[in-house]
């Protein structure tokens, strides 16, 4: 392990994570708030940490190893998250906890989007921003942005690429060199930000809403600046917009580039995996919205505007809400929180376990059926007419295993902690799916649920946005063995 190289790398992350920092003072002199100087300490505290971490080995050039990339991938998201609590701390007007203010920025940087604080129209709007820059940063993955300078560094950039990828083929790069794939990735995630920006402001929202609701947006996160979520706007047109840049974003964005590049949305539908998302989508959503109007729980119309809604954003791992859709009949609550385990595609800003996966382990399953009936044939599992290597299949259902076992292991403690098993089951969903809004004393936000619980929480937001096996891989001899 090269501890000089990686603590060079993360040393030159946080100082140019602190230069984020700066731009909330620009929001605070526009609306004329007293939050410069707590801004400009954390730059400054955030920015002497990193150079503290650099200065010793900036001279110093190698070669990243794969196992030097997931442990900078792993503990920059950490120290991250730390350093980016310090304005929840220090702002007089929020004045956090430190459990609560590292609750907070974990859930924005991972875009988790479940929050513990309330009364969020009374907060500065230099605050509302930088929650919601924090879901920006961490949509696109703030490691695949920074490779795009790692070679004025002097050192490769594929590692880390490979280890914060989301999906089960992390090997693929969108063109021949790291520089490029992060360049092309972060013009798609701009480009977004800045048509659903201009959308919500056509649509009726004020500049400042538009620009912050896009970046929770684009990124899934679903921080909103009302308690009332996205609910606040009582706008069927913003409503549609939400719903449709949500879907988008839940593609993959190398998808997004392909279709961009060749001018041609075909691409889409061709991908398995992007058509299976968006049939599922759809079918869900049919079923949803069904049952609210069939249930009499709401009008037909409410039905297929809130249905569509709520199926899309949790589906996503988004958790914006438009109404308390804990409070529907006991069938949906469940119905959506199961849903965000499929989650969006590989290789887009969304969590769960993801649907390239679910889609292997669903002709996985059926190829296991069809032996039953043909004991002595060969059923190859292809995508795209290409045969999947048995090795992509076995580590997919590794995956699933891990995934269901952490998973109900964040359960168990939680429920340790004194938590009812709705709560409990409901909010790690939330949490490992990357998600927000859970069930039961977490339906509103998390302010209430114990200190144990909530760093339990954090961390599991943490495994889940890097997809678990980038954790747990840290935790083996072998990962330490020279």
């Amino acid at each position: 392990m090269q501890f000089r190289i990686v603590s060079k790398i993360l040393g030159l992350m946080m100082m140019a994570f602190s230069l984020s920092l700066l731009t909330p003072i620009i929001i605070a002199s526009i609306y004329q708030e007293q939050t410069h100087g707590t801004f400009l300490f954390s730059f400054a505290i955030t920015f002497s940490l990193g150079m503290l971490m650099w200065l010793p080995f900036s001279r110093i050039n190698a070669d990243l190893r794969i196992r030097d990339g997931f442990l900078i991938t792993v503990m920059f998201w950490i120290e991250l998250s730390l350093v980016g609590a310090l304005p929840f701390i220090l702002v007089d007007t929020v004045h956090l906890s430190i459990t609560d203010a590292v609750f907070e920025s974990v859930s924005g940087l991972t875009t988790t989007g479940a929050t513990v604080i309330t009364g969020l129209e009374l907060l500065p709007k230099s605050i509302l921003y930088y929650r919601q820059q924090l879901h920006w940063l961490g949509g696109i993955g703030i490691v695949v942005i920074a490779v795009a300078i790692m070679p004025m560094l002097g050192v490769g950039g594929m590692q880390l690429y490979r280890a914060e990828s989301p999906g089960p083929v992390k090997d693929n790069k969108l063109t021949p060199r790291i520089t490029e794939t992060a360049k092309a990735l972060f013009a798609v995630y701009l480009f977004l930000t800045i048509i659903c920006s201009i959308a919500y402001w056509l649509a009726g929202m004020n500049l400042f809403d538009a620009i912050t609701h896009a970046f929770s947006t684009i990124a899934t996160g679903g921080f909103a600046n009302y308690d009332a979520s996205m609910g606040y706007f009582n706008d069927n047109v913003i409503y549609i917009i939400c719903i449709f840049f949500m879907a988008i974003s839940g593609i993959s964005f190398g998808l997004h580039y392909y279709s961009w590049v060749r001018g041609n949305v075909i691409h889409y539908w061709r991908n398995p995996e992007a058509k299976m998302y968006l049939s599922l989508l759809f079918g869900a959503s049919t079923i949803c919205c069904a049952y609210l109007y069939f249930s009499n729980t709401l009008s037909w119309s409410e039905s297929l505007v809130h249905g569509v809604f709520q199926q899309v954003s949790i589906m996503t791992s988004t958790g914006f809400a438009t109404v308390n859709f804990s409070a529907w009949p006991t069938f949906l609550p469940v119905f959506l929180i199961v849903l965000s385990f499929f989650g969006a595609c590989a290789g887009s800003t969304g969590g769960g376990i993801k649907i390239g996966r679910m889609l292997i382990l669903t002709k996985q399953t059926l190829r296991e059926i069809y032996r039953l009936i043909h004991p002595s044939a060969v059923f190859p599992i292809k995508l795209r007419n290409r045969t999947v290597p048995e090795r992509v299949t076995d580590s997919v259902w590794a995956f699933f295993g891990v995934y269901l076992a952490v998973f109900y292991i964040v359960v168990l403690l939680l429920q340790m902690t004194g938590l009812d098993y709705l709560t409990a089951w409901s909010s790690t969903a939330a949490a490992i799916n990357n998600m927000g809004p859970g069930l039961g004393d977490t339906a509103a936000h998390y302010g209430d649920v114990n200190i144990v619980a909530k760093w339990i929480l954090s961390a599991t937001m943490i495994v889940g946005r890097l997809e678990i096996f980038t954790v747990l891989v840290l935790f083996t001899p072998m990962f330490w063995r020279r």
